[in-house]
């Protein structure tokens, strides 16, 4: 794959978007099992950002294509990378702080954050769908946490429900700047700028935090690692062959995965206010992903129109 523009394929896009929800829910499952086990969250960064790093580097020059990675955009890929590491703290650390399936949840705000990015950063006029959508998704992110008025939901903390909006908040910035490095970049170059720009500022904390763990920590560790960079390709990748906004619906299956693996894994069943929840959560991306077609396809005929 080259650094030239994609062309747009929005079936491809949908299957590898489905592929990357089950990657993110399976390594945020993993996550939160080696937190269990005593794992740091920075520790848990640094080797996801060193395996990325030493995978694709290794696996770029053994195919002799390590040329992909020549850039002329890294002050670019430094800002990514600083919004990344920041976004994997807020992600890593809603799971850890949450259940599984509340922090899944959460992190669905991200539409409803990114209409409130392109008002406050890009001027964008919000008209009265977004913000219906607006007030609808953070509606089902108080259903999810409060219901009925009877206290937080159990399991869930205020410190994780301000980090697990963050999460997301950090997550509409990244989709901003991959899609603006996809014009020039290929994924590859994206996701390894990423992590080894991030690798000194993780390490700087390490000694700090790193501590002895047996095999099967190590193995959590690794198949953690392992499941992010597979993620983050897959995302990085379904942003070069569609829009946000096409493929969010595939987002939402990382749910059914972290009901899942809350179930069989550590023993805990959804509560039924996630369920009441979640759909307004949902219908909120819903609607700001209909609405931001429309407005693509009347600018599309703005435009053919001025060209006659």
């Amino acid at each position: 794959m080259d650094g030239s523009i994609a062309r747009p394929r929005p079936l491809l896009a949908l299957g590898i978007r489905l592929l990357a929800a089950a990657a993110l829910a399976t390594m945020a499952m993993l996550v939160k099992l080696a937190g269990e086990r005593g794992v740091h969250l920075i520790e848990l960064i640094f080797w996801r950002q060193v395996l990325a790093a030493v995978l694709l580097g290794a696996g770029l020059t053994l195919a002799g294509r390590l040329a992909l990675l020549k850039t002329n955009r890294l002050r670019a890929h430094t800002a990514r990378s600083a919004t990344g590491l920041f976004g994997m703290i807020f992600t890593y650390g809603a799971v850890l702080l949450l259940p599984l399936a509340e922090a899944t949840t959460l992190s669905f705000t991200a539409p409803v954050f990114a209409v409130l990015i392109a008002m406050v950063l890009f001027r964008e006029k919000i008209g009265r769908y977004r913000w219906a959508a607006v007030a609808m998704g953070f509606a089902g992110v108080i259903v999810v946490m409060q219901p009925g008025g009877g206290g937080l939901a159990e399991g869930v903390t205020l410190a994780g429900i301000a980090v697990g909006l963050m999460a997301p908040l950090m997550v509409s910035l990244i989709s901003f700047q991959i899609q603006d490095l996809n014009k020039t970049e290929n994924p590859w170059s994206i996701v390894f700028w990423f992590a080894t720009l991030s690798i000194p500022v993780a390490a700087i904390g390490l000694p700090f935090v790193i501590g002895p763990h047996d095999a099967a920590t190590w193995g959590i560790i690794l198949a953690m690692a392992l499941m992010g960079v597979l993620a983050q390709i897959l995302l990085t990748t379904s942003l070069r062959f569609g829009s946000a906004a096409v493929i969010l619906l595939m987002d939402y299956t990382a749910l059914l995965w972290a009901s899942f693996y809350g179930y069989t894994v550590f023993d805990r069943a959804a509560p039924a206010s996630l369920w009441l929840g979640a759909p307004l959560i949902i219908g909120a991306g819903l609607l700001i992903a209909w609405r931001e077609r429309q407005l693509a396809k009347a600018r599309r005929v703005a435009s053919a129109a001025s060209q006659e």
